[in-house]
């Protein structure tokens, strides 16, 4: 390389080098994590300089969109804000709204940001007083959480659940994978090898334990006093050393076998806090609360035990998971595993007698034969029935794929179809899905988020119905046929017995299409005069062709001058207001209620078109 070429290159180096943290902050406030990590890579100054450069991540930090108050009190518990950058990048695609078609009244779950961590809370399908949503607190419950360690990765999972007495419990176990694309979030039992490196000391974990909050600035040694009442199940010794995943993935079990272990684990892990912890915030809430210290103590408290217990995971080798799980498992499946064995409390027990691995293998026999004869006979989607009941595997080969189980989230990619912005999902996964939620634009200046109720004015109730239902939707913008649609997707319902399915369309309306009705009102209920601003036609939700495939009737939306959104059918005259919400200040400033059971209170997959949660919030203790 010719000397000025060489020289060149050096300067520039040395140019930059030069530069304040305050200008390489500005100039890395442009740029992507990847991107800032690729420019360390270009010499060894430059590496040392965007390493050490605390002010530099902080810019990616606070392009990741957490609570920029937030971020200094965060640094506090982590080791650089190039370790909370880390953890920021790999949670972020989480946030936003996450949808499940059961109960038909609505199962949202948002996502937003805590503290060092982020929060799936779910929407409680409820009514609204008479000051509706600027007045009355929004009702939600907790679903789970993922809490950021020291190095800033994303390994503390708890999933929230009741109890078997109706108590607070935290159901600890680990993060699978995060794809920076994902569109479903699926809870499953994974399977893991242990450390040979480690001693074989374990912890011994008992159905459901008490964790008690002992912290002494003092004595750093004294932050964790776990107290056990049993020793018949064990947890694995911590490990340090990355997961390897089971050769089996969980979802080739049949739906039975993944739902019982579901339960079953769940059932093992279980932590039972005390109320000082159980009552703490999640995330910050309204002013005038200052949660900082609140916050803090309770991330520090959790991240600690998760620690110490290994995550919640089960020794597979040391505690059976449930009695006759295994032997149910191969029954049902109908295969021999006469030849396989499982240790259960330290003793080697054979599954299957030689006699009934010979009667055993007669039957398999005989019913080869015979779903031979009807395979061509029975089948789905082109497969036949033979090859259906292959696809699934055995619980006691998934389980024997490792040394420890314990519960995960995963959130993974896959190609969904959905109609008018509805995910169709699948009946047997507990999993939730993302909803496309399209960026408010110049051209789609509607979209987002929307919560309003029946009825004129807004928000005021009528002498037979004190309270309104709070619907939620999707207002979201398509092209079909060449005409412009803007589609209100429900999503939530506050009724007491589900009049709308999920995923239906409140009402579409042609944005190529003026309206030539006049809106039916001249006030509201301060009252002003009511101001419409613009008005197109389109079809609302009706009954008549059943409850799935609800028929349309011809309307008009109408958008009025203080920002509301109002469809008024043309026949009935009834009409849905609806105004823009920031979900998250909502949340903030909403009240907690209990929740359902660990499982059923990430997926609900049981179909019900009655509120869930009516008998819960009758009787409910709100935490704030």
């Amino acid at each position: 390389m010719p000397d000025g070429v060489a020289t060149q290159v050096d300067c520039g180096s040395r140019l930059f080098l030069a530069l304040p943290d305050d200008v390489l902050a500005l100039v890395s406030a442009y740029l992507r994590p990847l991107d800032l990590c690729a420019l360390a890579l270009c010499c060894r100054g430059l590496r040392a300089a965007v390493a050490s450069s605390e002010k530099a991540w902080l810019a990616q930090c606070r392009r990741l969109g957490p609570p920029a108050h937030a971020l200094p009190l965060w640094r506090e518990g982590v080791r650089s804000y190039r370790a909370l950058c880390r953890f920021l990048a790999a949670v972020a695609p989480l946030l936003g709204v996450w949808v499940h078609q059961n109960p038909e009244l609505g199962n949202v779950v948002s996502v937003l940001w805590g503290f060092l961590s982020v929060v799936g809370v779910r929407i409680i399908p409820q009514e609204l007083g008479p000051l509706g949503l600027d007045a009355g607190p929004l009702l939600w419950a907790p679903v789970f959480e993922i809490l950021a360690d020291a190095d800033g990765a994303p390994s503390c999972f708890f999933l929230h659940g009741r109890g078997d007495h109706g108590e607070d419990c935290l159901y600890p176990g680990s993060v699978q994978s995060i794809d920076p694309s994902c569109n479903i979030l699926l809870l499953e039992v994974d399977v893991r090898h242990k450390d040979p490196a480690l001693p074989p000391g374990t912890l011994h974990l008992p159905r459901s334990q008490i964790f008690s909050a002992v912290s002494d600035r003092k004595d750093p040694t004294l932050g964790r006093k776990l107290r056990w009442s049993d020793s018949s199940n064990t947890i694995s010794s911590p490990s340090a050393a990355p997961p390897s995943p089971p050769s089996i993935p969980f979802s080739r079990l049949p739906f039975s076998d993944r739902r019982r272990l579901l339960d079953q684990v769940a059932g093992r892990v279980r932590l039972e806090i005390p109320l000082d912890l159980a009552t703490a915030p999640l995330f910050d809430r309204s002013p005038p609360c200052d949660d900082a210290k609140l916050l803090a103590r309770r991330w520090s408290e959790l991240v600690n035990m998760h620690k110490q217990i290994s995550g919640g995971r089960i020794d597979r080798k040391a505690a059976e998971l449930a009695p006759g799980l295994i032997e149910h498992a191969a029954t049902t499946n109908g295969d021999v595993i006469s030849h396989h064995q499982i240790t259960v409390s330290g003793k080697r027990k054979a599954l299957v007698s030689v006699a009934a691995y010979l009667r055993d293998g007669f039957k398999q026999f005989m019913s080869r034969s015979n779903s031979s004869k009807v395979a061509g006979l029975i089948s789905r989607n082109g497969n036949s029935w033979a090859s259906a009941q292959k696809k699934h595997a055995q619980l006691h080969q998934f389980l024997m794929s490792g040394d420890a189980v314990g519960l995960s989230l995963r959130a993974t990619h896959m190609r969904l179809t959905a109609y008018r912005a509805w995910p169709d999902m699948h009946d047997n996964w507990f999993a939730l899905y993302k909803l496309p939620m399209q960026v408010p634009s110049a051209c789609h200046e509607h979209a987002g988020l929307w919560a309003g109720t029946f009825g004129w004015p807004p928000g005021q109730p009528s002498e037979d119905k004190p309270g309104k239902a709070l619907f939620f939707l999707l207002l979201s913008y398509e092209e079909v046929e060449g005409r412009p649609l803007l589609i209100a997707t429900k999503i939530l319902e506050g009724t007491h017995y589900v009049l709308h399915p999920n995923g239906s369309a409140m009402f579409i309306a042609n944005l190529d299409e003026t309206s030539s009705d006049a809106f039916p009102w001249e006030t509201d209920s301060e009252p002003l005069q009511v101001e419409v601003e613009q008005s197109y036609s389109g079809e609302g939700i009706a009954s008549g062709y059943g409850f799935r495939y609800p028929g349309s009737k011809p309307g008009s939306l109408f958008v009025l001058q203080n920002g509301l959104l109002a469809f008024v059918w043309k026949e009935s005259r009834s009409v849905l207001t609806l105004q823009r919400i920031d979900l998250q200040e909502l949340l903030k400033r909403g009240e907690r209620v209990p929740m359902l059971p660990p499982v059923a209170n990430f997926s609900y997959l049981t179909k019900s078109y009655s509120n869930v949660f009516a008998g819960i919030l009758s009787n409910s203790n709100c935490s704030y």
